[in-house]
């Protein structure tokens, strides 16, 4: 399904009755990624995924994509299904678009999960490969995808998953040069949330894997013991949707119930 917003195309998926869940993907990847945890949820709730700007088959909007421009957008998709309230899921900057809709509108959120990702800036150390990942994109943009992905996953799992890393691949392989960089320069310019992700009034969760070359575990760990926000530690890499794909589902479903 397509709404317009700005003039542009947001492409979403809507299935299912019941309280809401709205996931949210991560760089390079698309509404897709959710394809397993959304069959194991329709039957009890009302399911909704958005392709985020200059992703899947949602347009760009510019040449910088604010994590405050994403969730414009996704807010645009849940005033159109008038949803008041829901959980929300975001994969990795799916996270960082979930929280910067939130600080605009806190009641809206029956729950949040954040998977694989936080609510921290980017480190200068951060911002610094991000302009490398956009002079590697400006260069050649397949050879970047193709690294950036394998990368995500843990390296004992690279062979057994490597079927659904070359799917994964391909899906990001559709994103336009354009929005994978104003994906990377929203990224580096978006604010510390952590104070704000602290006080949220609602279930809170972050779901983080040990071997994580993106999101550092043990500094996951410190932020956030002794908080409201419940910490689950998976042994696997940047990708638990398909590194953990059973456990993710079933701690999702427990987390949200």
């Amino acid at each position: 399904m397509v709404i317009k917003h700005k003039n542009i195309n947001i492409n979403y998926s809507h299935i299912g009755n019941g309280e809401a869940v709205v996931l949210l993907h991560g760089f390079l990847e698309n509404l897709s990624m959710w394809d397993n945890l959304v069959s194991d949820l329709e039957s009890s709730y009302q399911v909704i995924t958005i392709d985020l700007l200059g992703h899947g088959k949602t347009d760009c909007l510019g040449y910088i994509h604010t994590m405050e421009d994403m969730a414009e957008a996704v807010n645009a998709v849940l005033n159109e299904l008038n949803i008041q309230k829901a959980h929300f899921i975001g994969h990795s900057m799916g996270g960082y678009v979930a929280l910067a809709l939130l600080e605009k509108i806190p009641n809206k959120a029956l729950s949040v999960c954040l998977l694989n990702s936080t609510s921290e800036a980017d480190s200068k150390d951060r911002q610094a490969n991000r302009d490398r990942a956009i002079k590697a994109v400006k260069q050649n943009h397949k050879a970047f995808i193709s690294m950036a992905i394998s990368n995500l996953f843990a390296k004992n799992n690279r062979e057994r998953l490597s079927s659904e890393i070359e799917t994964v691949k391909q899906e990001a392989l559709k994103t336009p040069l354009q929005g994978i960089i104003a994906a990377l320069e929203g990224m580096k310019i978006r604010p510390n949330r952590t104070v704000f992700f602290k006080s949220l009034h609602c279930k809170k969760m972050i779901i983080y894997g040990l071997k994580d070359t993106v999101l550092d575990a043990s500094s996951i760990k410190n932020l956030f013991h002794s908080t409201n926000i419940k910490l689950h530690e998976f042994p696997d890499g940047h990708m638990s949707h398909i590194e953990n794909t059973k456990e993710l589902s079933y701690l999702i479903m427990r987390f949200i119930e």
